[in-house]
């Protein structure tokens, strides 16, 4: 149960999305099904809600909640994170039993209905490798790429070139993209030609981006941690369940 912090009317489905219940879809989808209610009446599609009221989540949308996976996926190069052009592959095509990393330990069975509805939550390009996840569980994807999120993502990237004056400082903190200041990040290096980047924020070919600011191009990247999440020694090409156990 949860009060509406806000003084402004604004519809139910976004407010419950920002107050991390589910996503604005899936609050739709509740909603058309009778289970949320406010102020202890169902609630219907379109409305809205102030401070004063209260939210109610069926426990039938808790269940399903509950049902809903996140799959860690060892993305190797050739395949898109998303829905790919004519030519290439989606990264969800992995996603088979036959490609079941032996060593997963959350003991979820699979099954055909948890490729249905799979989402990545943050991109790895085409040539990039390492640790994709993909969600049935909006309040995981907000949690990753939402507007707000916190969360740390870790790259190992291979570099060539010469490193501007003070470029290292500039990859910390300095640089902008697409007329935007991006926000603080970890970059140092890790051997002669290796950074290490830690990230809070996600833009389009972002570290490869960087990279060209500062005199250097980038022959290898590799995600290898998403928050608290390690890829660990998850084979390329092989995927595992988030256990119940685990948070980002």
């Amino acid at each position: 149960m949860t009060t509406i912090e806000q003084n402004e009317p604004q519809r139910l489905s976004k407010r419950m999305a920002q107050l991390g219940l589910c996503s604005r879809r899936e609050a739709d989808g509740y909603i058309e099904q009778g289970w949320v209610k406010v102020n202890g009446v169902t609630a219907v599609l379109g409305q809205k809600v102030v401070n004063s009221d209260r939210i109610d989540l069926d426990r039938q949308a808790h269940r399903q909640q509950a049902e809903r996976v996140t799959i860690l996926l060892n993305k190797p190069v050739g395949y898109v994170s998303a829905q790919p052009e004519k030519g290439y592959r989606a990264a969800i095509e992995l996603i088979t039993a036959a490609n079941h990393w032996q060593e997963d330990k959350s003991r979820i069975q699979f099954q055909t209905a948890h490729t249905r509805h799979l989402a990545p939550a943050g991109r790895l390009d085409i040539d990039s490798v390492g640790l994709l996840v993909l969600t049935q569980d909006g309040r995981i994807a907000k949690q990753l790429i939402g507007e707000n999120s916190g969360i740390e993502k870790e790259y190992l990237v291979r570099v060539s070139g010469r490193l501007s004056d003070n470029g290292l400082a500039l990859l910390n903190h300095g640089l902008s993209l697409d007329g935007e200041k991006l926000r603080p990040a970890k970059v140092s290096w890790q051997n002669q030609d290796q950074l290490r980047f830690i990230l809070k924020q996600g833009k389009k070919r972002q570290i490869r981006r960087m990279c060209e600011l500062v005199g250097l191009r980038v022959t290898g990247l590799k995600r290898v941690r998403m928050g608290k999440i390690k890829l660990g020694a998850l084979p390329p090409g092989q995927w595992r369940y988030l256990s119940t156990q685990e948070q980002f």
